[in-house]
């Protein structure tokens, strides 16, 4: 029987996976081993992990890592006899998928993620800070340039989704996560219950070529800008300050408490965007690489 994972979801804490690799786990394209207590997730090369809280310091996650990592051999010593996960069962898998990770994230810099890594010589090689603002009372003015206009995303319009998809691409051609999205992946999320075409914003030119997008995700009392997106041949013209004014003018009045978004690290410009913008760093995402 597969296990729930959002039933690892722990108020106050990050989210233990990506909306990535939940899609992945549902359309059958990773591989999850452990039970209700603790489970590990690889797809891609990379792990995600995450122990309940009642099973946590009793050595679960030990004991999860080395399963994974025995993959490539099917099966796989566990360390850490006192977890009592003698033999994890791998609950969902798919062809070709079985082998061991080789990359992992942490989310949130947990302290037991930190501990974890360093036990089996993984070094830290990339940081994604997850930034927060508090939403404006007043809804700005996106200051659209001349010639351009605003409209919301239709789901399941092929054309949108076709012109989404090539934007996407091209704005994140060297992010190892974002521009690799596929159809598949835009038409998952269109089925998630959190999804509303008024919250991905258009921004197409005088011809009606897409310029940019600004993708909002709404749950809970916070509002994230998934993806905020601009043409290469049209940055540095300010439009991402248009899109994420535009942004913020969607998210004010909602009863939202505050806006967040997610950057990498070392991406100078994009930080420099978004603290404009009244955002500062929430919490940090570390991804770990195997020796």
């Amino acid at each position: 029987m597969a296990v729930d994972l959002s039933r690892f979801a722990v108020p106050g804490e990050a989210p233990p996976f990506s909306d990535q690799t939940l899609v992945d786990v549902r359309a059958g394209r990773a591989t999850v081993v452990g039970d209700e207590r603790g489970v590990a997730v690889v797809r891609d090369g990379e792990l995600e992990l995450a122990v309940g809280l009642e099973a946590r310091g009793q050595g679960l996650g030990t004991a999860l890592v080395a399963q994974v990592l025995g993959l490539d051999g099917g099966a796989a010593p566990v360390a850490g006899s006192e977890s009592g996960l003698t033999s994890a069962p791998r609950l969902a898998s798919a062809p070709g998928l079985a082998s061991a990770p080789r990359l992992a994230w942490a989310h949130g810099e947990h302290p037991a993620a930190r501990a974890l890594a360093a036990r089996f010589g993984w070094t830290a090689v990339r940081t994604l800070l997850q930034l927060r603002a508090p939403i404006a009372d007043v809804a700005p003015d996106p200051g659209v340039p001349a010639g351009y206009t605003l409209s919301s995303f239709r789901a399941g319009d092929p054309g949108d989704e076709a012109d989404w998809l090539a934007l996407n691409a091209a704005a994140f051609a060297h992010h190892p996560e974002q521009g690799r999205m596929t159809l598949d992946d835009l038409r998952a999320r269109e089925a998630d219950a959190w999804f509303s075409g008024d919250d991905l914003l258009l921004l197409r030119d005088e011809a009606g070529t897409l310029a940019g997008s600004c993708w909002l995700k709404v749950e809970g009392d916070v509002g994230e800008f998934y993806a905020v997106a601009v043409r290469p041949d049209l940055q540095g013209q300010r439009l991402g300050g248009v899109l994420m004014r535009a942004g913020t003018a969607r998210l004010t009045g909602r009863g939202l408490a505050t806006a967040a978004l997610y950057v990498e690290g070392d991406n100078g410009p994009a930080l420099a965007l978004y603290r404009r913008s009244g955002f500062a760093q929430h919490a940090i995402d570390v991804q770990y690489a195997a020796p």
